[in-house]
């Protein structure tokens, strides 16, 4: 549970700032970028990434608490079909704050806080890619290794079993090497 702010409040009182926040917040999903002060946005940018959190899960019990917080089910809706599933590759990090000058009238810094809505970066992404394509991989060497056990019961089968398995792996590096040749002479 996070600690308590010190000092005084947004608007006043503890329940205020409590109800400022979740209009703030509400705000910020239906229209994906708001303008408000820097210390609004410094405060709602946990808050609102929580909500998100939330909404990643997508279980009823996960909605229901959103809707605890945000009265309006139209836009506990949006948050829940349409910003969760664009954060689901995004571990956290989902709002961004910038600050954009001060206020004519009464020279208070403001900020713009919006919504992450880009995806991972590309290189994240081929990372992710090469992950999943080891995993799927990682079970074939399995059971050649079981393969190679049983025949190496025989130091004969054994031997011959470690020279076809460099045999295949020398054929296919040759045969990756060319297809990424092929792919480039493509682009």
């Amino acid at each position: 549970m996070p600690t308590p702010a010190k000092g005084p409040r947004l608007g006043g009182g503890p329940a205020h700032e409590r109800l400022m926040l979740a209009n703030l917040s509400a705000a910020l999903f239906e229209h994906k970028r708001i303008t408000t002060t820097v210390t609004k946005a410094k405060r709602l940018r946990p808050f609102a990434e929580r909500l998100i959190t939330f909404a990643k899960r997508g279980d009823l019990s996960s909605r229901r608490r959103v809707l605890a917080v945000i009265s309006n089910k139209g836009i506990v809706h949006e948050l829940f079909t349409d910003i969760a599933p664009v954060m689901s590759a995004r571990d956290g990090g989902y709002t961004r704050i910038t600050k954009i000058g001060n206020r004519k009238g009464d020279n208070a810094p403001m900020a713009v806080i919006e919504l992450v809505l880009e995806p991972v970066s590309p290189k994240q992404a081929v990372v992710n890619e090469a992950e999943k394509a080891t995993a799927k991989a990682a079970p074939a060497p399995v059971e050649e290794e079981t393969a190679s056990a049983e025949s190496a019961e025989s130091p004969e089968s054994a031997q011959s079993g470690d020279s076809a398995e460099s045999a295949d792996s020398a054929e296919s590096a040759p045969s990756a090497e060319s297809a990424e040749e092929a792919t480039e002479e493509k682009k």
